[in-house]
């Protein structure tokens, strides 16, 4: 792949001399494999957004000579053919043809959605640290608002998305935590552990005279719930914790008691019978099973999703889905067969059969423990991977635990978008445990996986009697989960499991802010775990204190 011309030195072209552009196939690999490696990808034609890639979903394949893209939201459809692909720096250019269109047309594709230029997002950023350094002079008298700054500290995991500083009173000092309603959702979400990072990072490099007492987090106006869940559950005796929230034209600062924030909304989907699920689906999943090679058939795992759901996957990724419902043509029920891996989804028809057999063989080709890991198959859903080898190993991993009875991917435990929790079991004394797994470094991993543990203890808190038991039972037995059980009444324990190597260096700092009747395991997990999985070693909660 050769360079760009001058003008363009940091584009390449996708053709192999830079003169002829790549065959169908290879442009269509470089497009699946750009957005298995950004899942938060959004396209954009003429600078807007047509395609936020957490939502949408999209199927990209040679067909016919041509590299065709088909994305699909509940607000558009799309389908372009791909004449030509050019790398950029963090981005990929793609040039299309609409269907009978002559001119081709410039699409897109880009990391995230945020298409600030760095010029506007750090002056953004500098209005707002001179803003909160106003209103915390005139909020706090006799406090100075001190070091307010939003420069990147990748060492201490310190972003310019937030900024941070002191508020000096004395000997006495709080450390101060800001972000402004222009920065994405998931960055405001994500507050409260840089701001438990930074008290703890001003704690450390501090005069000795000099005693930091507490956390002020400012979010903006109508942004506080996540952060106000959370901080309840931290422990008062750690530090003097508060929130408030910033109304950015008014100049406003108003405190949220984080401690009365409502009765938490939480719902859970009723469960259900795999087993029949499975048998009525089953001609069709016998249709998709005939399509994968013979030789490793017995390598796919088949879930049940919802009474009338169920998916195939392979090492934790889905690809094929079977739903089965009723006739667009009569009232007969019949079942609707979709392939496809992560957000890329088709449906099965006799003129495709094809084309998934080849897909399949790819990617049972790729998908496996000694897989190439430059293979975007290969790297696709690491999570789902590791979380169908915890499943297989839990007897010999965690043989505190009850592995007849866990649920992978437990179904709208709240509202918003934090409604599933990866493994939900019971261990031998019936008590809960929340596990939250993660294959690479997540800052955001304890507070994340505290969401989850507050919403399964939220439900399981929730008892009342139902028939034929007299005593009060929890939400989840109501609702027909771990059958045959009783679930203890105390909090559920909190798990946490990662590879060792990437485990995020803050993990464990963050962790021990957390309330003490949180009672959390951190398991290390050997770095080669999709070949052998093992446990490297372990923390728990009460190691820290």
């Amino acid at each position: 792949m050769g360079p760009g011309t001058p003008s363009r030195r940091r584009e390449r072209v996708a053709g192999t001399t830079g003169a002829e552009p790549a065959a169908p196939a290879k442009l269509a690999e470089m497009i699946a494999s750009y957005l298995a490696g950004h899942p938060a990808a959004a396209l954009l034609e003429d600078g807007r957004v047509l395609f936020d890639m957490r939502t949408a979903r999209y199927a990209v394949a040679e067909s016919h000579g041509r590299c065709l893209l088909e994305l699909w939201s509940d607000e558009r459809n799309l389908v372009r053919t791909v004449v030509d692909v050019k790398e950029r720096a963090q981005s990929l250019r793609l040039v299309t043809r609409r269907m009978g269109a002559t001119k081709p047309q410039s699409l897109e594709l880009v990391p995230a959605s945020d298409r600030r230029t760095p010029n506007a997002r750090e002056a953004a950023r500098r209005n707002y640290a001179r803003l909160l350094e106003r209103v915390l002079t005139r909020q706090f008298p006799g406090g100075k608002a001190d070091g307010l700054r939003t420069a990147m500290d990748l060492e201490h995991s310190f972003g310019p998305a937030y900024v941070r500083g002191r508020l000096l009173k004395g000997t006495a000092a709080d450390a101060v935590i800001g972000v402004s309603a222009a920065e994405s959702a998931s960055i405001i979400d994500g507050i409260l552990t840089l701001g438990i990072l930074w008290l703890d990072y001003c704690r450390q490099h501090t005069d000795a005279r000099r005693h930091f007492g507490g956390l002020k987090v400012i979010v903006p106006e109508g942004a506080w719930r996540s952060t106000a869940e959370r901080m309840a559950w931290l422990n008062p005796a750690a530090a003097d914790f508060s929130l408030f929230t910033l109304d950015e034209r008014s100049e406003e600062l108003t405190p949220v008691d984080f401690r009365d924030t409502g009765n938490l909304e939480s719902r859970l989907v009723h469960a259900f019978s795999p087993a029949a699920a499975l048998e009525r689906c089953q001609s069709a999943i016998d249709r998709i099973l005939a399509l994968v090679p013979a030789a490793a058939r017995n390598r796919v795992e088949i879930r049940a999703h919802s009474p009338t759901e169920a998916g195939l996957l392979l090492h934790g990724l889905e690809f094929a889905r079977v739903r089965h419902g009723a006739s667009a043509q009569s009232f007969a029920r019949e079942s609707e067969i979709t392939f496809g891996a992560a957000a890329s989804e088709t449906p099965l028809t006799a003129e495709n059969e094809d084309l998934c057999r080849d897909l399949l063989r790819r990617l049972f080709l790729s998908r496996h423990a000694d897989g190439a890991s430059t293979d975007p198959l290969f790297r696709m859903a690491p999570e789902r991977w590791l979380e169908s080898r915890l499943r297989a190993n839990l007897p010999e991993l965690l043989p505190e635990l009850r592995s007849d009875l866990v649920y992978n991917q437990v179904p709208a435990l709240s509202s918003g978008d934090r409604g599933m929790l990866d493994l939900l079991a019971l261990d031998r004394d019936g008590r809960l445990a929340v596990i939250e797994l993660k294959a690479d470094e997540d800052l955001q991993l304890p507070l994340q996986a505290l969401d989850y543990w507050i919403r399964v203890r939220a439900l399981n808190a929730d008892r009342q009697s139902a028939p034929p038991s007299a005593a009060p039972i929890s939400a989840f037995e109501r609702s027909g989960y771990f059958p045959g059980a009783e679930v203890s009444p105390l909090p559920p324990r909190l798990i946490l499991a990662a590879p060792a190597l990437r485990i995020h260096p803050t993990n464990e700092p963050v962790l021990r802010y957390l309330s003490p009747e949180i009672e959390w395991e951190l398991i290390a997990l050997a770095e080669h775990w999709r070949r052998e999985l093992k446990i490297v070693f372990r923390k728990r909660s009460g190691d820290a204190r």
